[in-house]
């Protein structure tokens, strides 16, 4: 699938295609020909790749073909157990739990899934949890600090449910005591943003140590399209709201809301997934390690200053 602004990319990769087609002969060879147009096109899609204005960035973190939690989590993760239910509702399938190993590191695994086709969107609620679901994230990481397991979030959602039901289970206070755990967990505490950072829906379990980002990555309080109805009355402003709400990873780390970030391939996450999930690796192996020298204590009160630190 190729966005909108893509299209000159696909045209020469669709002629690429029909010229690998060709049967060669002694009197016709294309390969060079064919060589030739590979090159431009890599250059083409690294020219476009490096000019993206936020509201192209929003459609690259929002492509179906980017990675999911799942999937990087059979990439990374060794010995994945998933760990069900609030205890108190609910199963939520948008919001993914479990314990596994990084690198023979036991940790905490959260995150939300959005789904690869019809069946599993609808399955996990297209990444949107529910009140049950920060509960379960809740649980999950005061389990951690009960077995001095490192936390690693996966997060990619458009934001929490907005369903009349999520909000008469509590929706907001869910979403308010699952920041609180996150400040309160007595170990290393990872978050990788790796498509959509989406409002309160993100923060519930993006309150870390260390917040990591994807380089086409988006992180904002409020969608642009929501942004731009709400400031404009109208959804065509949605450019507009994007460039200002400052959601790229640049923009944050700029600003100090996130720590480092994690380059993507020439094209994105969604055109070379090996290395996406290589990149990611290396940066969670370096943070994991720094943040494992450090004692509960000095955790918590680095963690605590840091966000005290952004909101000045």
């Amino acid at each position: 699938m190729a966005l909108d602004f893509e299209k000159p990319v696909l045209e020469l990769e669709q002629k690429i295609a029909e010229l690998s087609k060709v049967e060669k002969t002694e009197d016709i060879n294309i390969d060079s020909e064919v060589m030739q147009m590979r090159v431009k096109a890599d250059k083409l899609l690294e020219q476009i790749y490096t000019k993206m204005t936020p509201q192209q960035k929003v459609q690259v973190a929002r492509h179906p073909e980017r990675p999911h939690c799942y999937d990087y989590i059979k990439a990374l993760i060794t010995d994945f157990t998933p760990l069900a239910g609030d205890r108190l509702f609910a199963q939520d399938d948008a919001m993914v739990s479990g314990i596994g190993r990084f690198e023979g590191q036991a940790c905490v695994i959260l995150g939300q899934e959005k789904g690869s086709d019809t069946e599993t969107r609808i399955k996990h609620n297209f990444g949107m949890a529910r009140p049950e679901g920060y509960r379960k994230a809740q649980r999950l990481m005061k389990m951690a600090s009960q077995f001095k397991l490192p936390i690693l979030t996966f997060v990619d959602t458009s934001g929490a449910y907005p369903g009349v039901g999520a909000e008469e289970r509590g929706q907001s206070e869910a979403i308010a005591k699952s920041i609180e755990s996150c400040l309160r967990a007595e170990v290393p505490f990872i978050s990788t943003i790796i498509g959509e950072g989406g409002s309160g829906g993100a923060i519930a379990v993006a309150t870390a140590d260390r917040v990591l980002m994807l380089q086409h990555a988006i992180y904002s309080v409020i969608s642009p399209e929501g942004c731009a109805s709400i400031l404009w009355r109208s959804g065509e402003f949605a450019g507009e709201a994007a460039k200002a709400l400052k959601i790229t990873a640049r923009d944050l780390k700029e600003l100090g809301i996130i720590d480092d970030i994690i380059a993507e391939p020439v094209g994105g996450a969604q055109r070379n997934h090996p290395a996406i999930f290589q990149n990611v690796r290396e940066s969670l192996s370096k943070h994991l390690a720094e943040l494992m020298q450090k004692d509960a204590d000095t955790l918590k009160k680095e963690r605590r200053q840091k966000y005290l630190q952004i909101t000045r």
